[in-house]
């Protein structure tokens, strides 16, 4: 069986992060493992509390994963500190892990930011070139790039700038430009690609953790990057139009109603 790995931070409250991974996996069909670099204390309102995983013990859950199991692709998400952004990038180096696909989790849709400033560089630096895509949404995209981004235009700069630190493709999300539709850009070093979907009128949790996992759930099966992006892009779509109210915040992606989604 396929098996892919999420380098991440747990929910409590069941919406993003390893939680959120891990049903995504299911619905792809793919086996997923995990590695926890942060035990967050939120439900759908508010990150309560963040508690770090020490970096040689995220290190060492690299280590039991894959001693044992051939994993086809990784995807990373949030990693809080500059150790745990060094030890996961020593993790990938020493395994060679493939089809890495990295969710620049830079803040929670609170608000609250969930990598530390100074580690910022770190990511940049240690961490992107080791993957084969990068997701930036656009606030993350101007953090990492310390510009606006207010067009299509701004994005696809965005992605050539930081394709220079060494990651093979850069797909920076749209969802947060004005308009009723969501226009991603992907960047190859070459040449861009859009992919686009209609939003909708309401804030929702997990998105790009989902995301991400449903590339690297289809790089993993075998598929190229475009078709892998094209497919997690209508998942994503089908998954915020079913969201869901479980608490009293933000609305969860409906993971349960998409358990027999069709990749392809």
């Amino acid at each position: 069986m396929v098996k892919v790995l999420t380098i991440a931070g747990s929910d409590s409250g069941g919406c993003s992060g390893i939680q959120a991974d891990l049903k995504t996996f299911n619905a792809f069909g793919v086996f997923g493992v995990s590695v926890i670099t942060s035990i967050t204390s939120q439900n759908t309102m508010d990150i309560y509390d963040i508690y770090d995983i020490p970096p040689e013990q995220v290190l060492n859950q690299i280590r039991a994963v894959c001693d044992d199991m051939d994993i086809s692709a990784t995807k990373v998400g949030m990693l809080s500190n500059e150790g745990i952004v060094l030890a996961v990038s020593e993790g990938i180096l020493s395994y060679r892990l493939k089809n890495v696909v990295v969710d620049t989790v830079l803040k929670s849709k609170t608000g609250k930011y969930l990598l530390k400033y100074d580690a910022v560089e770190t990511l940049k630096t240690n961490l992107f070139p080791l993957a084969y895509l990068i997701t930036p949404n656009i606030p993350e995209a101007e953090i990492l790039t310390n510009r606006r981004i207010s067009s299509l235009r701004d994005m696809k700069e965005a992605a050539k700038y930081l394709m220079d630190f060494g990651s093979a493709n850069v797909l920076v999300k749209g969802g947060h430009l004005e308009g009723k539709f969501a226009i991603d850009i992907l960047y190859n070093g070459s040449e861009f690609y859009e992919f686009g979907a209609d939003k909708v009128d309401y804030e929702v949790r997990g998105t790009g953790c989902t995301h991400s996992s449903a590339i690297a759930s289809m790089l993993a099966r075998g598929y190229d990057l475009i078709t892998s992006i094209d497919v997690a892009k209508k998942y994503i779509t089908e998954a915020i139009m079913n969201a869901v109210s479980v608490g009293k915040g933000y609305r969860c992606l409906n993971h349960s109603a998409l358990k027999n989604f069709s990749p392809l």
